[in-house]
């Protein structure tokens, strides 16, 4: 993943780690692999981790302990009520700005056909 696509999921990736508990309560490593099956195969554990602790803190999911068969108990994270409308608004403002480039993006590439040009119109004498 180049740098341009590295700051451009720092601004999105809690949504996507809140989408990804939308589907299915998980622990950290889980919710990493999810991310990387998905196409997202630079994602660093450690990111991951610093997030979840800034959405548990924020009161975004709820987390139980479980037992884990290697080592101490794991957090499982699971999606909340306020979470949830968290990411509502996520996706209210994703779809906004995807709409917004995407209409930039077809202007700079097909300028004619993004903004037909206008007809004269002469204007009214005496108005």
């Amino acid at each position: 993943m180049g740098k341009q696509m590295t700051e451009m999921l720092k601004g999105t990736l809690e949504g996507i780690v809140l989408a990804t508990l939308a589907v299915q309560p998980a622990y950290g490593y889980e919710i990493t692999a999810r991310l990387r099956d998905q196409g997202f195969s630079d994602i660093v554990e450690g990111t991951v981790y610093a997030l979840l602790i800034r959405i548990e803190q924020r009161g975004l999911v709820d987390v139980e302990k479980v037992p884990s068969e290697k080592g101490p108990p794991r957090k499982v994270y699971s999606l909340n009520a306020l979470g949830g409308e968290y990411l509502d608004e996520f996706w209210k403002s994703w779809a906004f700005l995807a709409e917004r480039i995407e209409q930039i993006r077809e202007h700079i590439e097909h300028p004619q056909e993004a903004h037909p040009q206008e007809e004269a119109h002469p204007q009214e004498e005496g108005a």
